[in-house]
């Protein structure tokens, strides 16, 4: 029995974790196997898990009854399933029978863990199936491992070795097995268990008390060992379905890898044909025919070499699409369609353009060519006229000079005029030669600057004919003036002469008319001087303009100067004739006048004597003025004879008296006869003046005195004006009455005396009183008439008023209708105005009336009964006026009254309906916020109405009891608005509860929504891409990053505010979205997470580029030092004496030292950039290529120093043996002398002389070592240095010749004395050349080098000027970010070559600074580069500028389109 009950234990407690880990699938879990299963409930899902079917929902209840159905149900379900149960039954397992429940659990796993195991026997003979089966898998799975041997479920397993075996067998990285021991039972079995639970096999079968025992439970262990075999069967499935997986993402993978290769080749491709197209499709060709031929040759190997291989290239992209969609057809995938622009298509349409451009290149070209061989033609023809032309020209330029008489001039004149005609029409062919050369202009030739100094310099010859041709014609025409002019005053000396005999004349007439006649021709004779005296001068002036001419001068000025000062004598003493002939002449006429005047005078005063003795002075005003005006006529006519008189010739004084004192005693008489004459026009004017005026007035007195008042106003009014217009003419003949009696006495006594006059004047004055009086009378007479008038009409007028408004007003009943109320208020208000007006006029009328009264008017009578009757009728009018007026106004407030009703009432219903709206209003927070708004405005609104709707009240009891007839229909109004009002108040109420939850609640999202706005904002400023390109914008960054997590630090409130927020939410009893919710708030802690990890990454990626920086810069600085010590190795000269050798050593061993500190930085940078790398920095590849630049550099300069150093040496020994080769050359020299010196020739004893030449041989055999040392050094530096100085050497080696072959006799020291200077001079001739052809070389080598840098910095200026003009900026944020990043490098490696450049550019300037034929390329060079590299900064400054704003405008893009996106879902969502 206790085996029994420890068995059962065992198996309850497998059973319960087994059933508990195939429950876990739908979160369920027992505690107690045979009580959890008695309900049935446990068990039907159990089943279902196990089955995967959907069995019968069971039976809520917790009745017996309940649960006896329920595992019915699922005993039903086993026994479908072919599971065999004996004994089992419903109630034994309500009832909790623990064999019977254990027997149903084993008999489940049986059914589907056990039995579906089916294994093959290892020689395929048999198949097993259940408990065998799996028997059979552990013994084929545990074969070959040692101490383990599987023949049962039981014992076989108690060592724990099997279980390892069969993990090991299945996952050896999971299990040493050969660590295990078999004596060690608790670790093997522990070892197995946790390895299974780690890897989540069966976590929740943990047997290793039940296994370790003497006896283990086999089901147990079945149950243990089925879920091995289960998994590990699962984990084969699954990867042989990975291997399936895997060979099919090959596939795709290849596929995807010949796409992109076909993009590739497309892509690039297309680039080819569109970069080949702009190229042929410049029109821009060379403006030569050499040019234009290579362009030619170059096009046409484009055609045949570079165009056929772009076209295999083409046709092997046709094979490779249709190799890819041979594959996908294979593989039943979806046919490749290649993206925009690059299908075969597009590049057949783009060859096809490519074609086309080859085809336009082709007919340009060919035109081309034709034109700039027309060209060529057309030089040619213009060079063969251009020498004719100048050839002529330069022929035509001597003309032949001219004569100094008038026939030599006009001959010369004539002759000229011949060479004008040749040379006109010679410039035909000129403009030939002009239209050449601008036709080449206009074609764009070539050499056209040739061409237009040739067209110019022919044209300046041209016009330098041209004016030396003007200029001879205008000495020709100078001369022929002046020949004119000296004819012209030989003319006018011929005539002078002639008037001379004229004016010399005696003849001065023998009487007047005689006279008179000499006058005339004299005149004529003057004239005829004066315009001869004009000509003179214009002669005169014009030959002194010849005299005063500057330059050329026709004729000597002292010629010109004689000839004019003689025709000036000349006409002075013609004139001088002419005024003394004149002045006798006018004498003898003066004479003759005189006598006749004298003679006339005395007839004409005898005349007038006659006329004035008469006494008569006229009869009437006319025939005074007739008589006046004659005597002045002869007055007049005696003055001007008087005057004639006083120029009498002073020899006849006698008769001038005589005539005087006649013309006295005529005077006299003519003052009495004209007073006489004066006085009666007087007395005439004044009687005529005085007739018109009796006259005027009598006329005036009838006007003003007649009884016609006018039959009406109108004609009435005409009356008055008339009368004023007289009145104003008597008024203004007041002023002419008066003066009457002052005229009569201003007149001759007489005339005043007389007493008809007198009594004239009295009856005009007492006529022109009673024309005053009466016209007085007359205008009032007018006045009144005209006021009756005017009443008699404005009464007529009140009255038809009247009439038309009684019958109107009578017939007018007032309605009910509240439009037609408003029509008659309209009416009567146009009334009140009319009365206003005729009330005016009525009182005007009274008043007149009143006027006439007082004045004691015939009529007042007649007018006072018209104002009676009138105003009767008025006051009648003016009391029917005000009863309708009464009556409509009480209609008009009972109509107002219902209208503020219905409009109250309407207003009430509108907002209790918006209220009603704003309850089903929308659930965002701004809607929320906006129908707070809108019940805050209501509830103002209704503030404001509800004293109106008092009011209202108010009112309708006051009209209810004042038309009591109307109360019902004034009171139901209001009624209706009271109900309507008590309605609004409730639904406001409502309205207000339910707004305070939901805005509370949208105040969240709002938040929620602010904060998730926040995070994705702050996300994309984390998820930046940006990579600094220097270390300054790296540090910039850096701190950015830092400020930005402060800010995430400082939001980290809001984030907890947020889920505090949303828990509180989550209790309240709200219509909240809850699964959307949560989805938001999943995402927000999965974004806040996100946001965490991307800044630590962002920073992580920042700290590496500010390292790299730092880098940077000291790999920089290196650059700078290398750069400087590169300078100044490859820049530094030899010197050219020992000493200065020996100084250049010192200090190249002093920079030497200072390459060796250098070095030690150099090394300091490496080993950061090795650390750099060994830490994986993400600039790896430019660590590594900016290390291998400075250690390559940095080796550089080493070998560079080094070769330096070796030179230096070298050029020691050199300048030491040329030092050695001085001396000797000098001692030579010492000794050829003393051996040629005559004074050393023989003497009669010999023997002093033989012994010094004795002690100079001796002293050339100790110096011939010398000399051998010198060949030796010579010999070496002729190994390092050959072929420069192969004549020195010659000279050297003649020189120890001869010196060892000095003659012994004293006959052969002349031929050495000759040879030792031949050597000496030819030394110093050739050290100095040597010197010099060395500094030339040098000078050469340094202006070669400085060529060659120059073009190197050209060729790298050129190679990277593309990339800063490049017009791409990019299409998206990512390739804008890549061309950024490009630009950045380009700037970066600008900045690091700046100092190259720039000490390369001083080197230039150095070396053009020297006036040579070298210098002037290098100058050209210089000018180039300084262009070049200035456009290349400027151009990268410029892209980087435009980059950026591109950047901020794609990434603004960007943002909006994440913005569009995330709004997008927010409002799916909301």
């Amino acid at each position: 029995l206790t085996h029994t009950y420890e068995r059962d234990t065992v198996q309850k407690k497998t059973f319960t974790k087994w059933v508990n880990s195939h429950l876990a699938h739908i979160s369920c879990r027992i505690g107690d196997l045979y009580a959890d299963l008695r309900d049935g409930c446990v068990l039907t899902r159990l089943l279902e898990v196990l089955s995967g079917e959907q069995l019968p929902k069971p039976t809520r209840g917790r009745m017996r009854i309940h649960s006896l159905e329920n595992v019915d149900k699922a005993l039903q379900f086993l026994k479908e399933q072919r599971v065999h149960l004996e004994n089992v039954g419903s109630h034994d397992i309500v009832d909790g029978n623990h064999c019977l429940t254990l027997g149903l659990i084993w008999t489940i796993i049986l059914r589907f863990q056990i039995q579906v195991i089916k294994i093959k026997t290892e020689d395929n003979r048999e198949t097993r199936s259940a408990k065998d089966a799996l028997l059979l898998w552990c013994q084929m799975k545990t074969s070959g491992y040692p101490d383990v041997n599987i023949q049962n479920f039981t014992t076989s397993w108690r060592d724990g070795l099997a279980f390892n075996a069969l993990i090991h067998k299945h996952r050896p990285d999971l299990i040493d097995f050969h660590k295990l021991t078999k004596s060690n039972m608790t670790y093997n079995l522990h070892q197995a268990f946790n390895t299974g639970a780690e890897q989540a096999w069966r976590p929740t079968l943990h047997l290793l008390p039940d296994v370790n025992m003497e006896d283990p439970d086999e089901k147990s262990i079945i149950t243990y060992v089925v879920s091995f075999y289960h998994y590990f069967s699962k984990m084969k499935a699954l990867a042989v379905e990975g291997k399936r997986i895997g060979k099919v993402l090959d596939q795709a993978m290849e596929i995807e890898a010949i796409i992109k290769r076909y993009e590739a080749l497309a892509a690039e491709l297309l680039t080819w044909i569109q970069h080949t197209i702009t190229i042929i499709s410049n029109q821009k060709f060379d403006n030569s025919l050499t040019g234009v031929q290579q362009q030619l040759q170059a096009f046409t190997a484009f055609c045949i070499l570079e165009k056929p291989i772009k076209f295999q290239e083409k046709g092997n992209l046709e094979v490779l699409l249709f190799t890819i969609q041979s594959k996908l057809q294979a593989n039943n995938h979806k046919l490749y369609v290649p993206s925009k622009g690059k299908s075969i298509s597009d590049i057949n349409k783009a060859w096809t353009c490519l074609e086309k451009a080859e085809h336009e290149r082709k007919v340009l070209l060919r035109n081309e060519l034709i034109r700039q061989e027309k060209l060529e033609l057309l030089a040619q023809h213009f060079d063969h006229k251009a020498v004719m032309r100048e050839t002529w020209l330069n022929e035509n330029q001597r003309l032949d000079n001219f004569g100094y008489d008038l026939p030599a001039v006009e001959a010369a004149m004539k002759k000229h005029e011949a060479i004008e005609a040749d040379i006109s029409s010679y410039q035909e062919r000129i403009q030939v030669v002009v239209e050449l050369a601008l036709e080449m202009e206009s074609e764009g030739y070539y050499d056209t600057k040739r061409i237009s100094a040739q067209k110019d310099n022919i044209l300046r010859q041209w016009g330098l004919l041209t004016k030396l041709v003007h200029a001879r014609r205008a000495r020709l025409e100078q001369n022929l003036a002046l020949q004119k002019i000296f004819q012209e005053m030989v003319y006018m000396i011929d005539w002078m002469e002639e008037m001379q005999v004229l004016l010399v004349s005696k003849d001065l007439g023998k009487h007047l008319l005689e006279v008179e006649d000499l006058l005339q021709k004299h005149g004529l004779l003057e004239a005829d001087i004066s315009a001869q005296t004009e000509r003179v001068q214009a002669l005169n002036a014009a030959a002194l303009k010849f005299s005063e001419l500057e330059g050329y001068q026709p004729c000597d000025p002292q010629i010109i100067c004689n000839r004019v000062n003689h025709i000036q004598t000349c006409l002075e003493e013609l004139g001088e004739l002419a005024g003394k002939r004149r002045k006798e002449l006018e004498d003898s006429c003066q004479l003759w006048a005189f006598f006749q005047e004298m003679e006339e005078a005395e007839a004409w005063i005898h005349e007038k004597e006659q006329i004035l003795a008469t006494k008569t002075c006229g009869w009437d005003l006319s025939s005074v003025l007739t008589l006046t005006n004659k005597h002045k006529s002869m007055l007049g006519e005696g003055e001007q004879i008087l005057a004639k008189k006083c120029f009498s010739p002073g020899g006849i004084q006698e008769k001038t008296r005589e005539v005087r004192l006649r013309w006295k005693k005529l005077e006299e008489v003519t003052g009495l006869h004209q007073q006489r004459l004066q006085e009666a026009l007087n007395f005439f004017q004044f009687s005529a003046e005085m007739d018109d005026l009796v006259a005027w007035l009598q006329d005036t007195y009838r006007i003003v005195s007649s009884d016609d008042f006018g039959h009406d106003d109108y004609s009435t009014q005409a009356l008055l004006r008339k009368h004023w217009a007289v009145v104003e003419e008597v008024e203004k003949h007041r002023v002419a009455v008066l003066a009457l009696r002052k005229q009569l006495a201003l007149l001759a006594p007489e005339h005043h005396q007389g007493v008809d006059m007198q009594i004239r004047v009295v009856e005009v004055e007492q006529l022109y009183g009673e024309v005053t009086e009466v016209a007085v009378l007359r205008q009032q007479w007018l006045r009144d008439a005209l006021a009756i008038y005017h009443m008699f009409s404005e009464v007529h007028a009140c009255e038809v008023w009247v009439d038309e408004r009684e019958q109107w007003l009578e017939r007018m009943e007032v309605p009910e209708e509240l439009d037609e109320v408003e029509v008659v208020q309209h009416r009567f208000e146009s009334l009140d105005q009319e009365m206003n007006s005729v009330m005016g006029r009525i009182l005007g009328v009274n008043q007149v009336v009143q006027q006439l009264v007082d004045r004691g008017h015939p009529s007042s009578e007649e007018v006072r009964s018209c104002q009676d009757h009138l105003n009767s009728r008025w006051n009648r009018v003016v009391e029917l006026v005000e009863h309708k007026k009464s009556q409509l106004s009480s209609v008009l407030k009972i109509q107002n009254y219902l209208l503020e009703c219905s409009e109250m009432k309407a207003q009430v219903q509108e907002k209790r309906k918006s209220i009603e709206a704003t309850q089903s209003g929308g659930g965002d927070l701004g809607s929320v916020l906006a129908l707070q708004r809108r019940l805050s405005t209501m509830e103002a609104a209704l503030v404001v109405l509800e004293p109106r709707l008092v009011e209202l009240q108010r009112e309708g009891e006051a009209l209810a009891a004042s038309h009591p007839r109307r109360a019902p229909e004034i009171l139901l109004p209001l009624e209706q608005i009271s109900e309507e009002w008590e309605a609004l108040k409730q639904a406001l109420q409502g309205c207000e509860d339910s707004l305070i939850i939901a805005g509370r609640l949208q105040q969240f999202i709002q938040d929620l929504d602010n904060f998730l706005s926040w995070l994705v904002k702050t996300q994309a400023a984390v998820a930046s891409e940006a990579v600094p390109d220097s270390l300054a914008e790296a540090e910039r960054l850096l701190n950015q990053h830092a400020a930005l997590k402060e800010e995430i630090n400082g939001y980290e409130e809001d984030y907890a505010k947020i889920q505090a927020a949303s828990d509180l939410l989550a209790l309240e009893e709200t219509e909240v979205p809850y699964l959307s919710l949560q989805q938001w708030l999943q995402k927000l802690d999965a974004g806040w997470g996100k946001l965490l990890q991307s800044w630590e990454t962002r920073r992580e990626v920042l700290v590496q580029s500010h390292v790299f920086h730092l880098f940077l810069r000291d790999v920089q600085q290196c650059e700078t030092s290398l750069y400087n010590q590169e300078s100044t190795l490859v820049h530094a000269e030899l010197p050219d004496t020992v000493e200065g050798v020996s100084n250049a050593i010192k200090k190249h061993k002093d920079f030497t030292t200072t390459m060796d500190l250098n070095l030690q930085k150099i090394q300091l940078a490496l080993q950061a950039g090795e650390s750099l790398q060994h830490q994986g920095n993400l600039y790896s590849d430019h660590v590594a290529e900016a290390m291998e630049s400075l250690h390559a550099k940095s080796q550089h300069n080493y070998q560079l120093a080094q070769e330096w150093m070796q030179r230096l040496e070298d050029h020691l020994k050199l300048q030491w043996f040329l030092q050695d080769c001085h001396e000797l050359d000098g001692w030579i020299r010492e000794k050829v002398l003393m051996a040629g010196d005559p004074s050393r020739d023989p003497p009669p004893c010999p023997p002093k002389p033989w012994l010094k030449h004795q002690v100079f041989m001796a002293e050339l055999g100790q110096n011939k070592e010398w000399l051998e040392k010198i060949e030796k050094v010579e010999g070496g530096e002729k190994k390092k240095k050959r072929g420069g100085r192969s004549e020195w050497y010659k000279e050297v080696g003649e020189l120890q010749v001869q010196a060892a072959a000095l003659p012994s006799q004293a006959a052969g020291r002349q031929a050495v004395g000759e040879r030792q200077s031949t050597v000496g001079t030819c030394i110093i001739r050739l050290i100095e050349p040597l010197k010099e052809r060395w500094r030339i070389l040098l000078a050469s080598k340094g202006v070669h080098q400085v060529s060659h840098e120059l073009e190197d910095e050209v060729l790298w200026v050129q190679d990277r000027l593309p990339l800063a003009t490049l017009k791409d900026h990019g299409t998206n944020l990512q390739t804008v970010q890549q061309f950024i990043k490009k630009n950045q490098n380009l700037r970066q490696e600008i900045q690091v070559h700046r100092p190259r450049v720039d000490e390369v550019l001083e080197r230039a300037r150095a070396v053009a600074s020297i006036k040579s034929p070298e210098a002037e390329g290098v100058q050209h060079l210089l000018e180039r580069l300084g262009t070049m590299w200035g456009e290349l900064q400027e151009q990268a400054e410029r892209r980087q500028q435009t980059l950026d704003a591109t950047y901020q405008l794609e990434q603004y893009y960007f943002d909006v389109a994440k913005v569009e996106s995330w709004l997008g879902e927010q409002e799916l969502l909301l």
